[in-house]
């Protein structure tokens, strides 16, 4: 039977829309690495990229991963600028899990990525892609988080 309601899955895709960049979770070696990555959301799957010379893209190749993304930081930017003065915003964090997969974007999934970064740490950017279709997604929410008053440092 059909349903309006949305999934898990849907909410999980919507929020995901809603950041650029987010961070991908790999085994290289028995040892867990990350790196940013940036994303587009593309028939439910996250599509990456990210710098090959990271080399991460060799281990993500046909490997679960753990790619997630969140609003933490936008979520306080936009409570400072909206003037609300209730100050407390909500904060989301999506995690997808999945088997990842090199592949070559065409010229609309290219468009949707926008320009690539000129250096990662300070060497020309070479883009590399994957794949990543989700076999578990996780969705959390935090409400009335309060808003970023000063810097953390003390």
């Amino acid at each position: 039977m059909p349903t309006d309601t949305p999934t898990a899955d849907d909410r999980a895709i919507a929020l995901l829309s809603k950041a650029r960049y987010g961070r991908v979770s790999v085994s290289m070696r028995a040892l867990p690495f990350v790196t940013v990555a940036r994303h587009i959301v593309v028939d439910g799957h996250a599509l990456l990229r990210l710098h090959r010379g990271f080399g991460y893209h060799s281990a993500c190749d046909g490997s679960v991963v753990a790619y997630g993304a969140d609003n933490a930081d936008s979520a306080h930017a936009e409570a400072a600028v909206d003037g609300s003065g209730s100050g407390a915003v909500d904060v989301w964090s999506v995690q997808f899990v999945g088997t990842a997969r090199l592949f070559t974007p065409s010229e609309a999934e290219l468009a949707l990525f926008g320009e690539a970064p000129s250096t990662a740490d300070g060497v020309p950017y070479d883009p590399v892609y994957l794949r990543v279709e989700p076999q578990f997604v996780t969705v959390h929410q935090l409400s009335g988080v309060p808003a970023r008053r000063s810097a953390h440092a003390v």
